[in-house]
């Protein structure tokens, strides 16, 4: 074992517009940033460049196959292993991989957030906790639609149009049956302050844990 201890690995899943990134944050903030190494699901889009545009917005962003999640897997065991990753850019706007990387360092704790991140038994079985964040569709739907037309250049009728041709079936389908491999549900996310106590109280027992045996 690496003189730095094994890592605690962390997932985030729910629906889209849940809150998974305020929980992440949440998560972020009250741990220290300095010990997490942060892994999105989204970085990982396959990159459709060799499509033509139109071609590219008929494919259903909400099925698992959308995702190389054969590399996030790779780069979660080699951050566990105490090395670097380089994270995908994506660019959302014409749904290709851009040709920068962020390097993301090794650190007492793996974070990885995602919708589907609970349907990929291979992900699975590297999360120590898995947390489900529990939204009301409404809300969620809401969400997504400000998200999109101000930060990956949609418009209202797109945006509708994907989620009832794709986001909608598939949550149901994938990500919704996925609650159940969960060790905690956090309803409302990050602004549910008592939830998020305890998770952060037991990520910092687990911290200790894990050093005192290191």
């Amino acid at each position: 074992m690496p003189a730095h201890g094994k890592p605690l690995v962390i997932g985030i899943a729910g629906g889209t517009g849940s809150g998974k990134t305020t929980v992440a944050n949440v998560i972020l903030n009250k741990v220290g940033r300095s010990r997490i190494a942060y892994i999105p699901h989204d970085a990982y889009y396959k990159d459709l460049r060799h499509l033509p545009p139109l071609r590219r917005k008929e494919i259903n962003f909400d099925h698992p196959d959308s995702l190389e999640s054969d590399l996030m897997v790779e780069h979660i065991k080699n951050l566990q292993v105490w090395k670097s990753v380089s994270l995908p850019i994506y660019d959302f706007t014409t749904h290709t991989r851009t040709d920068q990387v962020v390097e993301v360092k090794p650190s007492r704790v793996i974070l990885v957030e995602g919708i589907l991140i609970f349907t990929e038994a291979a992900l699975r079985e590297l999360f120590d906790v898995k947390i489900f964040v529990d939204t009301d569709p409404d809300i969620r739907f809401i969400r997504r639609l400000q998200r999109d037309i101000a930060e990956r250049g949609r418009t209202m009728d797109s945006v509708i149009t994907q989620y009832l041709s794709t986001v909608r079936p598939m949550h149901l389908e994938f990500v919704e049956p996925s609650k159940r491999y969960a060790d905690v549900i956090i309803p409302e996310g990050g602004m549910n302050e008592a939830a998020m106590d305890m998770v952060i109280a037991r990520i910092e027992m687990m911290l200790k844990t894990e050093q005192s045996q290191a």
